[in-house]
């Protein structure tokens, strides 16, 4: 099954009545926010990739209580880190100056606190049990006995990728859906090896080229924030739109109030690698400003001294060393309920 037939097959799986998927935003996105957003006809989504077996076993429980209708799992499959701790002391020292302006000491040591889906038998094992109707991979893809597993329990699979060799390696797998993330998207990169030269394609170029290439469905994520940006995905041949940005705003969301206030201030946004090991586009703030850094430890140890930054940060009342992602599109986001969110995309890409 290829092209508008596989698409037309995928939609009727997930049950879409508009062609939305509500990007799986680690540490935002919320049951809640999934079960509106697929309540209202597209596809919400939670991401567990920050969490363990039993707390995504939770927040599946809980999406499921909430909302009937389908819903799509996110989880991380990058490499497993490097422990390197000259590079980490290093790391933690050049850190230390913002750690004592809120009388604090960065880490003795850095600790790798998001488990890889690839190294997660637990998570793995849980997926199949419960066999969510999606899902979908960031930063790479699980080994082949993972995939027929998750294949076997009836789960639509989709996966990230950043340039054309990526889709095809998620079409060699037996996905069923490429997300295209292109590079005005927030959050991390999801290419599968960060240290890799990134082509940093647009998200209508990445589409367009991935089209070329496979013959699997595609959706079109990065600086979608309108109806209007949702018709033209479509009409760059993607099946539907992701929006991520879009939904940091809504009271469904998990993100702090400092983090909604600064991002309906934004007007533009900066990609670093330095608040979490991986680049990632975010919000630009205090964390973001510092310069002559040393080399950043792998993901997610590095996240770890982020994280230890933005907690001594926050007990001050200092918003600004927090990972305030978003996407360049973020000058049009709107605070609103997430279904009025989607009826507003609706009638937008109805206008276009």
């Amino acid at each position: 099954m290829a092209g508008r037939d596989a698409a037309t097959h995928l939609w009727q799986r997930l049950g879409l009545r508009i062609p939305l998927i509500q990007a799986p935003m680690a540490g935002v996105s919320t049951p809640a926010l999934a079960a509106a957003v697929s309540d209202a006809g597209g596809l919400g989504s939670i991401a567990v990739g920050a969490t363990d077996a039993p707390g995504a076993r939770a927040m599946i429980a809980a999406l499921r209580a909430a909302t009937g209708a389908a819903f799509n799992v996110n989880v991380f499959v990058h490499a497993t880190p490097r422990v390197d701790t000259v590079r980490e002391a290093a790391w933690c020292a050049a850190l230390a100056l913002q750690f004592a302006a809120f009388g604090a000491q960065p880490p003795k040591e850095l600790a790798t606190i998001y488990r890889s889906f690839a190294d997660d038998a637990a998570m793995q094992a849980l997926l199949v049990e419960l066999a969510p109707p999606m899902v979908s991979f960031h930063f790479g893809l699980p080994a082949g006995d993972v995939l027929a597993a998750l294949r076997g329990a009836g789960c639509v699979m989709a996966a990230t990728a950043t340039n054309v060799a990526e889709a095809r390696a998620v079409a060699d797998a037996g996905l069923d859906l490429i997300v295209a993330q292109g590079w005005e998207a927030g959050g991390h990169r999801g290419m599968f090896d960060p240290a890799a030269p990134d082509a940093r394609l647009p998200t209508r170029d990445l589409v367009r080229a991935v089209r070329r290439e496979t013959v699997l469905p595609v959706v079109a994520a990065g600086g979608i924030m309108t109806g209007q940006g949702m018709r033209a995905a479509i009409a760059d041949g993607a099946m539907a739109a992701q929006l991520g940005t879009a939904f940091v705003a809504c009271p469904e969301s998990a993100a702090r109030p400092g983090y909604r206030a600064a991002l309906l201030a934004a007007r533009d946004t900066v990609m670093t690698s330095a608040i979490s090991g991986r680049p990632a586009r975010c919000l630009a703030n205090r964390f973001t400003a510092l310069g002559n850094l040393p080399p950043v430890p792998d993901y997610p140890r590095a996240y770890a001294a982020g994280k230890a930054l933005d907690a001594a940060a926050q007990s001050h009342g200092e918003d600004g060393f927090g990972a305030q992602w978003a996407g360049s599109g973020v000058a049009q986001a709107r605070a609103m309920p997430a279904a009025d969110l989607v009826a507003q995309l609706v009638r937008e890409m109805a206008q276009a």
